[in-house]
């Protein structure tokens, strides 16, 4: 397809008069998608938008690519038709609770629906969540099958050893004046910070204050969800969640040098047996490469620990991330929690993960905590033992179970006090 080059995009760095004001204010904490107001961060009709950013995250960057390179039209916009979520989810209390629901729009699943008059006149409103079914298979739960520790029931788990799910992908979308909340800081200071690191590239931060929504180019997060997606809003039923960090090199290509897929693969087998035995399973899958430093940083620091004097050491593995990266972890699981209130969760009944900083942000938010399973001794790479050393010294890792704020607390001398 040729591109369409007669679009009118303008610059919207300043506002122009008579239009800092959107005809699509955002009140962020509504109880209605009515008064909420939809989030307008397509660029096919700049007059309408309202938020910072594009849609779409880091794939925002790709469509410019594909627009540059004459492969799509800028002015093309989606067909929306039958895309609508295969699972109902919401309006919970949490999506108009002040301060719960920050850096996703809970309402992005039902645009299609909620807008579709003002789609129908012109208005380029797009989904920032989408809601699909999918079968899972790994190699993990058909060794569990074969283990007998998993046995097929026909619904949850198939005697091909598919799981089926609910899959739920979440980009992410900011609301600027509760994220700064978040990190105790105000919003003049996190536009002023988020526009100055990235290199300007979003002028808007600090020229349009009248906008609050922000679209960042960041990798989007998925939810799979095993057993019936209204049960995580059910007290009454049990549930099993793994929240997980992203590790392409562990998750994907098997790499022994750290924990992160056996935990993964761990979590969507106890997911399975909940959800066999009544509950609900969950697993989130957060894209934040190497503690969100990136892969590039990751692999520089696995050399830097390899090479030092006395090789890999439990006692130098955070220190020697902060010398490459400059800071231990910048995962920031402030925000983590947002999506779990947005499912509607209030309790969690075992949680697979041994991560203090993740209990702390979820009991902080308000989510009841029960167990926490740690992963199996058995699944731990014999290379991946300066690690879990590293994180039980760090408060990364507690086996003995969850101090809450005391481990957090006990970091500060370690420069993990942000976190």
């Amino acid at each position: 397809m040729t591109a369409n080059r007669s679009t009118h995009i303008r610059l919207t760095s300043h506002p122009e008069p008579g239009t800092a004001t959107s005809r699509f204010p955002v009140k962020w904490d509504a109880a209605t998608i009515e008064e909420r107001g939809p989030v307008v961060g397509a660029t096919t009709t700049p007059l309408d938008r309202n938020v910072i950013g594009a849609y779409g995250g880091a794939y925002s960057l790709y469509r410019a690519l594909a627009v540059s390179a004459r492969a799509m039209n800028p002015s093309a916009r989606p067909d929306l038709t039958n895309t609508y979520p295969t699972a109902e989810i919401g309006p919970y209390p949490q999506w108009s609770t002040p301060g719960k629901i920050v850096s996703l729009d809970p309402w992005g699943h039902r645009v299609a629906r909620d807008f579709s008059r003002e789609i129908a006149e012109g208005v380029d409103i797009r989904p920032t969540i989408a809601v699909t079914k999918a079968r899972l298979n790994l190699p993990e739960i058909t060794a569990a099958m074969a283990a007998r520790r998993l046995a097929p029931d026909g619904r949850i788990l198939h005697a091909s050893g598919d799981i089926s799910v609910t899959k739920i992908a979440v980009d992410s979308v900011w609301w600027l004046p509760g994220v700064a909340e978040r990190f105790g800081t105000s919003e003049n200071e996190l536009r002023r910070t988020l526009f100055e690191q990235t290199g300007g590239m979003f002028t808007e931060l600090v020229t349009r204050p009248d906008m609050k929504v922000f679209l960042p180019p960041i990798g989007s997060m998925t939810a799979y969800v095993i057993g019936d997606v209204a049960d995580l809003a059910n007290p009454k039923k049990r549930l099993a969640c793994r929240v997980h960090d992203e590790c392409n090199g562990s998750d994907v290509f098997g790499s022994d040098i750290c924990t992160c897929r056996p935990y993964l693969t761990h979590g969507i087998e106890e997911a399975t047996i909940e959800a066999q035995r009544g509950g609900v399973g969950l697993i989130v899958y957060n894209r934040k490469e190497g503690r969100a430093l990136g892969e590039v940083t990751k692999f520089l620091v696995y050399n830097a620990r390899k090479r030092q004097e006395g090789g890999d050491s439990a006692a130098t593995y955070f220190e020697r991330t902060e010398c490459v990266a400059g800071v231990q972890d910048a995962r920031f699981q402030q925000l983590m929690p947002d999506i779990l209130h947005w499912l509607g969760v209030t309790k969690i009944d075992r949680l697979m993960s041994m991560s203090n900083m993740k209990y702390d942000a979820m009991v902080q938010s308000g989510i009841e905590i029960g167990e926490r399973v740690p992963i199996p001794p058995e699944l731990i790479p014999q290379d991946a033992s300066v690690e879990m050393e590293a994180k039980k010294a760090a408060g990364y890792y507690a086996p003995e179970g969850a101090p809450g704020d005391n481990a957090l607390k006990a970091t500060v001398g370690r420069g993990l006090d942000k976190f």
